[in-house]
């Protein structure tokens, strides 16, 4: 019995964003809002706050991106609820984007990728933020690994905190930076994939202009920053050029802090994801 071919992430996305809008909405349960939905910082506060969240928005938004280290931070029991909110995520048709930003060597890196990238892995989800910085061929379990399981990478090249810049911006000996350096890389791997390649970058919504950078990689540029961090739908254009159509906006307070009210979360996540639309049409 054949099976069924693998459909690439790039190309699921593509269809998420055109069908439920281009927005990504981040499950980020810390404790401060925890304690704004009522909720106490424990595993019964956790799991409802993430229940909630996915029960109000994975039938209409394109993409969740819970952040793995507010599961982690309860242990065992909070790994489960992480595996439970991706499962119920994925079964309801939205894309789940762990943001786990993993990076290492060799075997390490890839049993990071078989964690998360693997179908077999009650972590799986279909796409994983990674750090680079050990140098971008120690990523190359998790692309082999991504390729082989339709799933994506979102690789850290110019993110939206300060201190980012001190090792992104740095220039190599050769005149060009790093982050410039991971760009090129990515646009290697998703070189003829269409409608749009699995291999994307973090590239942060408030940096302003980036006309010197070279953000057409034909794969997805995840945005965080629009909303609590002060970026607005209205910037994308000129922060991201002609390469704003591939831009997949984060979104986590501006959304999540009308919790727990589902009808609130549902209402602000179309309003955002409208905007946005109407920002990069």
């Amino acid at each position: 019995m054949t099976s069924a071919p693998v459909i690439p992430f790039g190309t699921r996305l593509r269809e998420a964003m055109d069908t439920r809008g281009p927005l990504c909405v981040g499950i980020d349960p810390h404790a401060a809002l925890l304690a704004s939905w009522g909720l106490d910082d424990d595993i019964a506060g956790l799991e409802k706050f993430s229940r909630t969240v996915v029960e109000a928005l994975a039938d209409s938004v394109a993409v969740f991106k819970p952040q793995a280290a507010f599961f982690e931070r309860f242990g065992s029991r909070g790994i489960a609820v992480l595996e439970q909110t991706v499962a119920d995520a994925r079964s309801a048709g939205a894309l789940v984007v762990m943001d786990a930003k993993r990076g290492d060597i060799g075997s390490t890196m890839a049993a990071y990728a078989e964690t998360f990238l693997s179908p077999s892995s009650p972590l799986f989800s279909d796409a994983l933020t990674v750090s680079p910085y050990l140098g971008y061929g120690s990523l190359a379990p998790a692309v082999e690994l991504a390729r082989a399981s339709g799933a994506g990478l979102f690789v850290l090249a110019l993110t939206s905190n300060p201190e980012g810049a001190e090792v992104q911006r740095a220039v190599r000996a050769d005149g060009r930076t790093i982050g410039a350096t991971m760009l090129a890389h990515l646009a290697a791997e998703n070189a003829g994939a269409s409608p749009m390649g699995s291999f994307g970058a973090v590239v942060g919504a408030t940096l302003g202009d980036l006309s010197s950078f070279d953000l057409e990689i034909n794969g997805p540029l995840l945005a965080p920053g629009i909303g609590a961090q002060g970026a607005t739908a209205a910037d994308l254009p000129a922060v991201f050029g002609a390469a704003v159509r591939n831009v997949v906006p984060n979104v986590s307070r501006g959304v999540l802090k009308h919790g727990p009210d589902a009808a609130a979360l549902r209402a602000s996540a179309h309003a955002f994801a409208e905007e946005i639309r109407a920002a990069v049409a």
